[in-house]
């Protein structure tokens, strides 16, 4: 019966628990973590057991870290002191990927020990070891750096995508597409709440296109700072390269260029529907918009018709609702979910669905 250390039981840890215990019962799941949170998850039949660093990391014929990105250098350092299993391997789950494995690969070198650096693509709105989730992963990327039957295996239950990418390639990869997105999202808001001060109503007037390219402003800013500090040199390349975009679209506008400017958006528009953006790496959630009347009971008469369906998130949009297609906002994590809802709530209502 193989052993496996889950170090870190929030969303993500806890999730991975769920699925290895679903594809393998036979398995032993330790869970570290605080003490508070290891009876939670033991609680829940997340973890089978709780267990003290040391002990459960000499006992682990697999180790899974699941913590920020500081916290998995500092532990790797920790394990590399103690006295482990030949043949054990070690993998993480963080969202960068080079300074940990040249960390691992200094420790490890001359070792029976194997490290793997792992990155599972997934996001949700909610947050530790209550949310975990064992639909989680499913479709999603999960990155090894190197191939590895084993991890392939013992991570089957997650129902996954996993790629094989090289570390630093990755770290070039995501610092584009989630890395410099979060500066993005959160440099915009600071640029409006800035601009509110001589114009208080910006805070009233922000749309659907603000709320859509801000949503990940509210993340984790710890998690976040640790993920930037781990890639500056890519994260800076990117800040510098859309400066330079934003001077070639700002020069466009100066020069009045319709034509350019009129480009600029439909290749823009293009593009992005030929990318893969429902894979990649970015939480997705997949909105249903209802029009509903105001009047007592409808929302949980709308709920009611979606009893049997996982929702991560419903908003009621009362005020400013410009390209908001309606009033009830209900967000589902798959799109089958969100089109057999439409489908049952206009056969059963007469509201306007979108």
């Amino acid at each position: 019966m193989k052993k496996i250390l889950i170090i870190g039981l929030g969303l993500i840890g806890s999730s991975i628990a769920l699925g290895i215990k679903k594809a393998h019962p036979e398995f032993e799941i330790l869970g570290s973590d605080r003490e508070e949170v290891e009876n939670i998850a033991q609680k829940r039949g997340i973890i089978d057991s709780k267990v003290e660093l040391v002990k459960g990391a000499q006992e682990a014929d697999i180790i899974i870290l699941a913590v920020p990105i500081s916290a998995t250098l500092e532990l790797l350092k920790q394990i590399a002191t103690f006295d482990l299993k030949d043949g054990l391997l070690i993998t993480d789950a963080g969202s960068t990927k080079s300074e940990i494995v040249k960390l691992a690969n200094q420790l490890f070198s001359g070792t029976k020990v194997k490290f793997i650096g792992g990155h599972p693509m997934v996001g949700s709105h909610k947050s530790g070891v209550m949310a975990a989730d064992i639909n989680l992963f499913e479709n999603a990327y999960y990155v090894l750096t190197e191939e590895s039957q084993e991890l392939r295996e013992l991570l089957k239950g997650l129902h996954a995508k996993f790629i094989i990418l090289d570390a630093k390639e990755h770290d070039k990869v995501t610092g584009q597409v989630s890395h410099f997105p979060h500066i993005l999202a959160s440099t915009l808001v600071w640029q409006s709440d800035d601009y509110a001060k001589e114009h208080p109503l910006v805070k009233h007037l922000a749309a659907g296109g603000f709320r859509d390219l801000t949503r990940i402003a509210e993340a984790d800013s710890l998690m976040w700072t640790s993920v930037l500090l781990s890639n500056p040199e890519i994260t800076i390349d990117r800040i510098e390269n859309f400066k330079k975009q934003l001077d070639g679209i700002a020069q466009k506008i100066a020069n009045r260029d319709s034509q350019a400017i009129e480009h600029f958006f439909e290749e823009g528009k293009k593009i992005r529907q030929a990318m893969e953006i429902h894979k990649g790496a970015l939480p997705n959630f997949y909105d249903l918009f209802i029009s509903v009347p105001d009047e007592k009971g409808v929302v949980l008469r709308v709920l009611a018709l979606l009893q049997d369906f996982s929702i991560t998130n419903i908003k009621i949009n009362e005020e400013n609702r410009e390209d908001i297609h309606g009033q009830l906002q209900i967000s589902f994590k798959r799109a089958e979910d969100l089109q057999e809802a439409c489908e049952i709530i206009e056969k059963a209502t007469d509201f306007t669905v979108v």
